[in-house]
């Protein structure tokens, strides 16, 4: 097991990036070895233009399955780990994973199983889609669940009544590049990481200020978690309805709302971009 580093305080930018750069491999090696999942600090906010969670119907006062559309994580934004998550991260875990559990708070036991009946899809959105007053586009994770009163009461009457605002992914790094923002000769490869990525991201404000990112290119889904606030802020519920539920199936016949093109909301491909070819050491 790699050994757990905590990052030190830093009187320049200069000194921390010196920092980042003699620590990389371990670094990089302590986020794999780990599960990230939400964690306490909520470090930025944004102003949300929609409510999250029963937008469009109301749920039957003896209804006992819900059908819930939730996002459990969203691409280009950078989070309270320092991450940005690139668009096409979840491919290769979405394609190999039969079985996904949507659970609370990222406690894997059966009192805190929301619903195994879930389908994962990778679904692009503009940020206003998702009720948020930021530019351009973000790859969510979208968890599609039945949600049934007898798995979990808690969860299912939060739910109901639209109380979730906030979703979390429990994952595994697979592939990811350390993005330093430095002229420097030293910082090559990691300015180079920057370039690249930093186009994506929606919150540029927050990254500037520390002058650093970590891109996730590759995870492994581990579950995803209803909580009160995740270190990815944007991830709301879209939608909670009872109608798919009591039909009993998750329809899986039309593609999740958001993958179909629309000409009057083209935006740039960032996934495309990221994918074509760049060499790190």
């Amino acid at each position: 097991m790699s050994k757990h580093i905590t990052i030190p305080d830093f009187s320049s930018k200069a000194e921390l990036f010196g920092w980042l750069k003699a620590n990389k491999d371990l670094l990089m090696a302590q986020k794999k070895a780990e599960i990230k999942q939400a964690d306490a600090v909520h470090l930025f906010a944004v102003a949300a233009e929609q409510e999250a969670a029963n937008k469009a119907a109301a749920i039957p006062e003896d209804a006992t399955e819900l059908m819930v559309k939730s996002i459990i994580n969203t691409t280009n934004l950078f989070d309270s780990h320092r991450d940005v998550h690139i668009p096409g991260l979840w491919d290769k875990s979405l394609k190999e994973q039969k079985l996904l559990y949507l659970v609370q708070e990222h406690k894997m036991a059966f009192d805190h199983i929301i619903s195994d009946e879930v389908k994962a899809s990778a679904v692009t959105y503009t940020w206003a889609q998702l009720g948020y007053n930021m530019p351009g586009t973000t790859q969510a994770l979208v968890f599609d669940s039945v949600v049934k009163m007898d798995r979990n009461p808690l969860m299912f009457k939060q739910y109901k009544k639209g109380w979730v605002k906030n979703h979390s992914v429990g994952m595994r790094y697979m592939k990811l590049y350390l993005a330093v923002n430095s002229e420097e000769p030293a910082y090559t490869v990691e300015k180079d990481a920057w370039d690249k990525y930093y186009p994506m991201i929606a919150n540029k404000e927050e990254v500037d200020a520390v002058g650093y990112f970590w891109a996730v290119t590759e995870a492994k889904i581990v579950e995803g978690s209803a909580v009160p606030m995740g270190s990815n802020w944007a991830t709301p519920t879209q939608s909670v309805s009872s109608k798919a539920a009591e039909e009993g199936t998750l329809d899986n016949t039309e593609p999740p709302a958001g993958t179909q093109e629309d000409n009057q909301t083209k935006t740039v491909d960032w996934e495309k971009i990221a994918n074509k070819s760049f060499l790190f050491n």
